[in-house]
């Protein structure tokens, strides 16, 4: 048997394993032989290039084969015949399904995107402001919500207002955040924006426990003065084991493209169902009651979650596809993910700690870190670090902020040998 067959078929047998199950993945009964592991398995459902070790998978997703032949299957579609294809798909529901049942909500509750920024940008533009009104951020929040932000302000009149949540990364503690936000809300603050993970420096943030105290502080409101939490949560989803129901916010928004190796171009805005009606939207929808009240020269219908997904073309047979994203984490099981990603790395931060001329910004508690290591090599630039893990073909990215670290972000794709590999070429740094 030839190497490209023999490859062939024990990939076919893996993937028939994985596939197969629930909420493991058993071992592939073939006639060569299987990966040693299940995360081995795992691997094996994607095409990533075998020469590099691959540690910013946060970044930007490679599809797992029920996405890419999803994806492939509509594709073809709707180059045999796109009209009728696009006719028949229109119905959201296939997509909304599985996404509803991953996060623990309704499937009317949810707008389809095509990224986190999207979502943020249709977000803090369509939130009910009244004038007078302020938003509370994060000085650690990413540019997506720092500007989507500013141009509410811009078009609305509303303040913002950013406060630190912890002195340094490292020094960060859940009750200090929880604090930070809880001790800066005012009279004047209808809602507060903030991160799940932030990726500048790998901090989880408490969301839960922040949630809990913006309802303390909603104790004592009336209705129509009630503060909203608003969460870009792209670094927790599909990395994190709790259900977007968990967190207790009112609006959530993210990529799918990232931990959730969803079809690139896709994401979701999530908006508990009393909060939609309030929001305005920007983007003309391609719902049928918007449409069907043009037609008749009605008034436009309250606002939905489906009327705030955005109308015109999309990459739909990625969109379509989406679905199977959702479907692959459940055949894994989202504790099992959550469990890995933790350990790879805890092992990652704690290998970084015990090198003197390494300096880790990131928190090394499971309750207040998640997917992303941050750090510096002393005497060298973040971008020098990275070039020289590059040239050893391992791939680490630089935290696109004022202030830059080093980052390394294993995921499930990843192996215990590929972090020891990046802690080796990272102990060997010398200025």
């Amino acid at each position: 048997m030839d190497l490209k067959r023999r490859e062939f078929l024990t990939g076919l047998a893996a993937t028939s394993a994985l596939l197969s199950c629930d909420s493991a993945i058993p071992t592939a009964k073939a006639a060569t032989p299987a990966p040693r592991d299940e995360w081995a398995r795992v691997r094996t459902e994607f095409d990533l290039a075998s020469d590099w070790i691959h540690l910013g998978m946060f970044l930007l997703a490679s599809h797992p084969r029920r996405v890419r032949e999803a994806i492939e299957k509509h594709r073809k579609a709707l180059d045999d015949n796109p009209a009728l294809y696009l006719e028949d798909h229109m119905d959201p529901s296939p997509t909304l399904k599985p996404a509803s049942e991953y996060m623990g909500v309704k499937p009317d509750e949810i707008a389809l995107t095509d990224s986190t920024t999207m979502g943020l940008g249709l977000l803090y533009g369509g939130l009910p402001y009244r004038a007078g009104d302020e938003v509370l951020t994060s000085t650690h929040d990413h540019y997506s919500t720092h500007e989507a932000l500013r141009l509410a302000s811009l078009r609305h009149g509303v303040t913002i207002r950013k406060v630190p949540m912890y002195p340094t990364p490292a020094a960060a503690t859940a009750k200090g955040m929880t604090d930070a936000i809880a001790n800066a809300i005012q009279p004047a603050t209808r809602f507060v924006a903030i991160t799940w993970v932030h990726s500048g420096t790998g901090v989880k943030t408490p969301v839960r426990a922040i949630a809990d105290a913006v309802a303390a502080a909603n104790g004592k409101r009336t209705a129509k003065d009630r503060i909203l939490l608003c969460v870009d949560g792209v670094h927790g989803f599909g990395c994190e084991e709790a259900t977007v129901a968990d967190l207790g916010c009112d609006f959530f928004s993210a990529g799918t493209h990232k931990w959730m190796f969803g079809p690139r171009g896709t994401g979701v805005l999530w908006g508990r169902a009393e909060h939609w009606p309030t929001m305005h939207h920007a983007i003309p929808d391609f719902g049928h009651a918007g449409f069907e009240a043009w037609l008749s020269g009605g008034a436009p219908p309250p606002m939905t979650a489906d009327r705030m997904s955005p109308g015109g073309f999309h990459s739909f047979e990625h969109r379509w596809s989406l679905g199977e994203a959702f479907e692959f984490h459940k055949s894994i099981g989202r504790a099992k993910i959550t469990a890995r990603i933790h350990e790879l790395n805890r092992t990652m931060k704690q290998g970084l700690a015990a090198m003197k001329h390494v300096t880790l910004h990131t928190p090394v508690a499971d309750e207040i870190s998640a997917g992303m290591t941050c750090f510096d090599v002393a005497g060298l630039p973040p971008k020098e670090v990275v070039k020289r893990l590059h040239a050893k073909h391992i791939v680490a990215t630089t935290t696109p902020y004022v202030t830059s670290y080093a980052r390394f972000a294993p995921g499930i794709l990843n192996s215990p040998e590929d972090v020891e590999a990046a802690l080796r070429e990272v102990r060997a740094m010398t200025s």
